[in-house]
């Protein structure tokens, strides 16, 4: 008789929601919390999972692999931290991720909301069993040696942390079905998104990867991720990011996120029909 088979639940978790109640009040800290749960929603969707309950601040899904799980939980974490602060606060969530046998999705959910529970605002966890079940590609998410916290005691099996950063480097056909490579030109620059950068970052400041002189630019102006459907922009800026696209089509996105097509150029802060030294072209290739 075969074993039975193992399925990954996720919980995300909105931090802080008290302190948005008090700073807030009930109605706007209500607005802001279901505003990080369809960001939430929209990492689950994008890497194939399913939600199995959704309320009080909490969202929980279920994934046939933890691969998919780790990518979502960078994902939602991502949308989420892009949201504009309300009154000053940060938005941000909490999550934790546990694989159990699949005819027993219950108990994997409940161990699932401890680690979100125990978890920091931002920090993203996984019990041992999880990322016991994270391919060799997708196992450098996770930290080497598990956590030491008192939070973790009287759970029988180690939890780990899992870090963003690691996840950026990650290669493989496997983790990311991205189409071909974005070459992005500007001035005399050229530079791809692909599976060995997959993030680009864009503004005035000099540590950005494109440096956009014109003073309409913000000095963290936009980035544009690798997901596994496709290229994304998404603008963090005051004067929004101005796309054309191959078709003649035009769009400004304003502190949200647009998909990119087959080629175009970007205006960081002014129109992308200008004459302008600092557009941005991209293109698949």
């Amino acid at each position: 008789m075969s074993a039975p088979a193992e399925h990954c639940v996720l919980v995300a978790d909105v931090s802080g929601r008290d302190i948005l109640v008090e700073a807030l009040g009930a109605d706007e800290a209500k607005h802001a919390i279901d505003r990080c749960l369809h960001r939430v929603d929209r990492g689950v969707a994008a890497n194939g999972g399913k939600v199995i309950r959704r309320g009080d601040g909490r969202l929980s899904a279920s994934f046939p692999r933890c691969d998919r799980a780790a990518l979502a939980s960078f994902d939602m974490l991502a949308r989420v931290e892009d949201l504009p602060p309300q009154r000053g606060l940060r938005l941000t969530i909490r999550v934790g991720i546990h694989c159990g046998a699949e005819a027993a999705i219950d108990p994997a959910e409940a161990a699932a909301t401890r680690i979100a529970a125990a978890a920091r605002p931002g920090q993203l966890l996984a019990s041992g069993p999880a990322v016991m079940q994270l391919t060799a590609a997708a196992r450098r998410f996770a930290g080497t040696a598990p956590l030491r916290d008192p939070a973790f005691d009287g759970l029988e099996w180690p939890v780990f942390a899992l870090h963003r950063e690691s996840a950026a480097t990650a290669a493989g056909a496997d983790l990311a079905r991205a189409p071909l490579r974005l070459r992005l030109r500007h001035q005399h620059e050229v530079l791809h998104v692909d599976e060995s950068r997959p993030v680009v970052l864009l503004g005035r400041e000099l540590g950005n990867d494109v440096v956009i002189h014109d003073a309409r630019a913000s000095r963290q102006h936009a980035r544009i991720e690798r997901r596994p459907q496709g290229y994304v922009l998404i603008d963090r800026s005051t004067n929004g990011t101005h796309v054309a696209d191959a078709s003649g089509g035009e769009h400004c996105v304003k502190r949200g996120e647009w998909p990119l097509g087959s080629a175009g150029r970007l205006g960081c802060g002014f129109p992308p029909n200008e004459i302008e030294r600092d557009l941005v072209y991209f293109e698949l290739v």
